[in-house]
C-alpha cells in the first residue's frame, strides 16, 4: 500500500545547499534541484508521466506517476509524493531532484505522519460525520483506541476508527446513510 504525501521543495541551486536537505517545520522538506540544473519550469522541460527521476549523484529516486501541470507525483516504490514541477532540474540522464530516494521517502513519511495526526485530532465528541454521498450521518459520541461510537438518527453505531477519513466536508466514512442503516441492522 502506498502512502501519499505532499512534499514542499524549494527551487534553489543545490550548489548553495549541497546535501543540506533537512526537514523543516510542519513536516515539509526543503531541497533543491541537482547541481547546475535549472528548475524545470524555467527551462520548459517539465518531467512527463513515466519519466525516471534521478538524484544529484545519478541514483534513481523514482518515476513520475502523474502530473497536473503544477506538481508531479513521484512514485519511489514505497511512497508517492507530490513534488512541485519547479523543484525538478535536468541532467544528461534525465529529470533530477535535489533529494535521494531515501530523503524523499523520509519526507513523505513525515508528511503522512503529520497529516494522520492532524486528522486524528478531528475525531472528537460532537464532530459531524459525513457519508460518501456527502450527507451528514451523525455525530461522534465517544472514541477509544479501536472504535468510534457514532450517534445517528436511528441510534448509536460502533465503527472501527480505521473506517474514518478526511473528506470534502470533514470527517467521512465510506458508506451512505442507507448502507450505515443496513449495517446497523435496519434500525
Amino acid at each position: 500500500m502506498y502512502r501519499y504525501a505532499f512534499v514542499l521543495l524549494a527551487a534553489t541551486p543545490l550548489a548553495a545547499h549541497a546535501q543540506t536537505a533537512a526537514p523543516a517545520p510542519e513536516a515539509a522538506t526543503q531541497a533543491a534541484p541537482a547541481t547546475g540544473a535549472a528548475p524545470a519550469a524555467a527551462t520548459g522541460a517539465a518531467p512527463t508521466v513515466g519519466a525516471t527521476i534521478y538524484d544529484a549523484q545519478g541514483g534513481v529516486v523514482g518515476t513520475i506517476a502523474s502530473t497536473d501541470g503544477t506538481n508531479a507525483v513521484v512514485d519511489t516504490g514505497t511512497n508517492k509524493a507530490a513534488v512541485p514541477l519547479t523543484s525538478f532540474g535536468t541532467s544528461p540522464k534525465g529529470p533530477t531532484l535535489g533529494m535521494t530516494k531515501a530523503e524523499l521517502d523520509a519526507a513523505a513519511g513525515q508528511a503522512t505522519a503529520q497529516a494522520t495526526a492532524d486528522f486524528k485530532s478531528k475525531l472528537v465528541a460532537g464532530t459531524t460525520v459525513y457519508g460518501t454521498g456527502g450527507a451528514s450521518l451523525g455525530t461522534i459520541k465517544t472514541i477509544d483506541a479501536q472504535f468510534v461510537t457514532l450517534t445517528t438518527p436511528k441510534g448509536d453505531a460502533k465503527i472501527p476508527v480505521g473506517s474514518f477519513g478526511p473528506g470534502a466536508q470533514g470527517v467521512t466514512i465510506g458508506m451512505t446513510a442507507a448502507q450505515l442503516q443496513a449495517a446497523m441492522g435496519g434500525k
